[in-house]
């Protein structure tokens, strides 16, 4: 059973003061936020932070499906006894009991839900509040009555033919309540109905309450039908006379009419997760063929990316073009060019530049690293991504550009982290035997994540991504998984080192001239083999092709036939085939006998045939060529233009500097400042490894145990007294209004203070910054100091307030 506190009391202060060590423990473990500097100095204050909407909001996403369905339907009913709350999730006997049980002392152990004195169940604000209509249901009797004139009152309980035990409206109230509270009392009532009233209650009771957009001053319009008058009359459906819209149902009578044999849902047991048979090496396998793939492709996209940056639309992100250009050069499918690109970004590898997506100079740090370690940093940007990159169609299929720049989105990271503890919990040599179950047990265990429109099955791209980076492999959570799940930054360069070889600096030659590198080519052969042939395929093995055009553009660059054969030499594994040493030199004899000088511009050679043929070459007949001299042509068109004419005829021309030396082209490397730190490879130094003292973390750990002890023993917290009369604040909530309050009275700040801590509506005179002030009227507070986060009436949509402008506080 959750742990019962010693102490009577409703609020989770005095809860917490009548737990023992253990128990409060484990509430500080479950909650960090709490305890994060500085650590609370009493148990008031622990309170205060546990409640506090942002606190909740960090603990929700982590709740199995179980929890939430619990905490809804007590949000449902709160307060209520647990002997209640069982009847309505069907767990008041047999293992299912058990379930509840365990649920409520996992909720009691975050400090979401409490028992008080009375043998009710408690929970905090914010999370009740975290569901507008919990289990579809509108708010209770005594909520929606809270309003209401005793005389009116009076006239409901005349209606029904009961006679209350005094005629003030407490009374009055508490023998409606009393009488709706009865679910056999109230289905006898409906079962007497007219017709018309029967059957609207009937359907109000199973649908969502519906919320009206619309202000209405004074009461309601009396054109309501006979049925509906009828239930108006007996207190079934209540008017908001604060709005136009449908009549509300309480809570209270919608369970009734639901009947005893409507639940809840409540599914304490996780979906059944089929496995099969695989063991390590046939994991590690796998895996290290993914990781090793992936990592190749990634280098061909940032390649790419670096080369020529792609163009932004101009509504934000790269488009679908640009990232078909990327995927067909880089010889990749979208997601992997999705995948490198977010993840890169958020490495720090890619930034903006104007209208265009360029490699930073911590993109050439990283290319010059091992396979490995360049995999780790796309591995651990992957890990804290808040989106989903392989997101690629909107909810109408309309595709989505990638590095929109989207908002963060928290319940992505943790789909992604669900993912991988799903995975976790399959025993050791087993693995998803249908990946589709692994998306249904994400669903229970993080029910809160966000799932992409384009799925077919649950957190489909989701576990697409974890196999193409190797997270995932044969439906079992691989070395580099388990690493990334453990949030261990050198465990996971360790797990890519081991699957991952290192790069190879050798290449095989073929006579059909082509160069293949087994595994991952090292930074340095790739710049050798793209300067000098074309790339065909990437992956576990790598293609290069030799032609005269690609010889031509080494030639362009300044390297020499014999640099050109030394250098391929020194990386061959055995000597260079005769056809291609043939290529180099035949390539070599052709390049150069034409050269181009800019002087607007100047051809010339010192073959006079030559430049006869040039002069009268259809194809070059744009250049508006004219010949001087037997070896001179002059050109109307500038230099590059004109080279890049010449050598589309099939000629090899060469620029000249105007001291007549041959120009070198060099491609361009343009690069932009990153807007994040360079990327570092978290495991320390690349192969060969080196034994290294793992630097102590610089944090120190708080002692939940010694800390439990000190808030137990510390003294209670005494309220200060009021400043303008002595008295005693009356809650923490009050303490907190009071300091912020500074136009409002004691009498001001209690009334306060007792809205948000009970949920009530209420009134405020309110000043804002331009001076004008305003009354409004507020309904599901949300304390969040210095500032009121509420539903304001007049608004009619959720509004913040300045506690420091808040003037006047009075009765809804």
């Amino acid at each position: 059973m959750f742990p019962i506190s010693k102490k009577s009391g409703s609020t989770l202060a005095t809860w917490l003061r009548g737990l023992g060590a253990p128990e409060l423990e484990r509430v500080l473990a479950a909650r960090p936020d709490a305890v994060s500097a500085p650590e609370p100095r009493s148990i008031g204050e622990l309170a205060d932070r546990l409640q506090r909407p942002a606190s909740v909001a960090l603990a929700l996403p982590r709740l199995v499906l179980p929890y939430l369905q619990v905490a809804e339907a007590l949000a449902a009913l709160t307060p209520t006894s647990r002997d209640v709350l069982a009847g309505l999730l069907d767990a008041a006997d047999g293992e299912r009991t058990h379930d509840l049980d365990a649920v409520l002392e996992a909720l009691a152990d975050r400090a979401l839900v409490w028992p008080d004195g009375n043998g009710l169940l408690r929970m905090a604000a914010p999370l009740r509040q975290a569901w507008e209509s919990p289990l579809g249901l509108d708010a209770s009797l005594a909520q929606l009555l809270a309003n209401t004139a005793s005389a009116e009152l009076g006239r409901m309980l005349a209606a029904l033919g009961i006679k209350p035990t005094g005629n003030n409206k407490q009374n009055r109230l508490a023998a409606l309540i009393d009488h709706h509270s009865d679910p056999d009392r109230v289905a006898a009532l409906v079962a007497k109905a007219p017709a018309a009233a029967r059957k609207l209650l009937e359907r109000q009771a199973v649908r969502a309450p519906e919320r009206s957009r619309f202000i209405l001053f004074g009461a309601p319009s009396s054109d309501s039908g006979p049925g509906e008058r009828w239930a108006l009359e007996r207190g079934l459906l209540i008017q908001d006379r604060h709005r136009h819209g449908p009549a509300r149902m309480p809570a209270e009578v919608a369970l009734a009419l639901r009947g005893p044999d409507w639940h809840a849902p409540f599914t304490p047991v996780p979906p059944v997760l089929r496995s099969v048979s695989v063991t390590a090496s046939e994991v590690e396998r796998e895996a290290a063929a993914a990781a090793m793939a992936f990592a190749a492709h990634a280098a061909s996209v940032l390649r790419v990316c670096a080369a020529t940056p792609p163009a932004r639309l101009k509504a934000g992100g790269i488009g679908s073009r640009e990232l078909s250009r990327i995927g067909k050069a880089a010889q990749c499918d979208e997601i992997v060019v999705r995948l490198v690109l977010e993840a890169a970004s958020a490495a720090g590898l890619l930034a903006r530049d104007g209208e265009r997506v360029a490699a930073t100079a911590a993109y050439d740090t990283w290319a010059e690293e091992e396979p490995a370690d360049r995999l780790a940093v796309l591995l651990r940007s992957w890990w804290t991504l808040a989106l989903t990159p392989g997101g690629s169609r909107d909810e109408d299929g309309k595709a989505l550009p990638a590095l929109t720049g989207a908002p963060p989105c928290g319940g992505c990271v943790q789909a992604r982290h669900g993912l991988l503890a799903v995975a976790a919990q399959l025993p050791a040599g087993e693995g998803s035997a249908d990946l589709a179950d692994l998306g249904m047990s994400i669903v229970w265990h993080r029910p809160l994540v966000d799932q992409l429109a384009q799925d077919a099955t649950p957190f489909a791209t989701l576990i697409q991504e974890a196999e193409v980076l190797g997270a995932l492999a044969l439906g079992a959570l691989s070395p580099i998984g388990a690493a990334l799940f453990a949030d261990d930054a050198r465990a996971l360069v360790d797990a890519c080192r081991r699957l991952l070889p290192a790069a190879s600096g050798t290449a095989r030659f073929g006579s059909d001239l082509t160069a293949v590198v087994a595994g991952t080519p090292s930074a340095a052969l790739v710049t050798l083999l793209d300067s000098v042939a074309d790339r065909e395929t990437a992956g576990a093995a790598s293609v290069w092709r030799f032609s005269p055009g690609s010889v031509r553009r080494a030639l362009d660059a300044g390297l020499t036939p014999d640099v050109i054969t030394a250098d391929l030499a020194a990386v061959a594994v055995e000597p260079l085939p005769q056809p291609l040493s043939y290529l180099i030199h035949d390539a070599a004899r052709s390049h150069g006998r034409v050269r181009v000088v800019s002087a607007a511009c100047v051809i010339h050679g010192e073959e006079p045939a030559l430049l006869t043929e040039l002069a009268a070459h259809r194809k070059l007949t744009q250049l508006g060529l004219r010949q001087l001299a037997p070896t001179v042509l002059i050109s109307r068109t500038p230099p590059d233009r004109t080279l890049a004419a010449l050598r589309s005829a099939g000629y090899a021309p060469v620029a000249e500097a105007p001291d007549g030396s041959v120009r070198i082209e060099r491609a361009q490397r343009p690069r932009v400042a990153s807007p994040v730190p360079a990327p570092r490879p978290p495991g320390g130094p690349a192969r060969p490894r080196q034994t290294e003292a793992r630097a102590a973390d610089a944090r120190t750990a708080v002692d939940l145990s010694s800390l439990a002890a000190r808030l137990l023993t510390a003294p209670q917290d005494v309220p200060e007294p009021d400043p303008w009369d002595g008295r005693p604040y009356d809650s923490d909530t009050e303490e907190i209004i009071a300091g912020h309050a500074r136009n409002l009275s004691f009498t001001d700040v209690r009334q306060l203070a007792h809205a948000v801590n009970e949920g009530r509506t209420i009134t405020i005179e309110y000043v804002a910054t331009s001076g004008s002030a305003t009354v409004r009227t507020l309904s599901r507070l949300e304390l969040d100091a210095p500032y009121l986060h509420a539903w304001c009436h007049l608004r009619d949509d959720e509004r913040v307030f300045t506690i420091s402008r808040i003037h006047g506080v009075m009765p809804a």
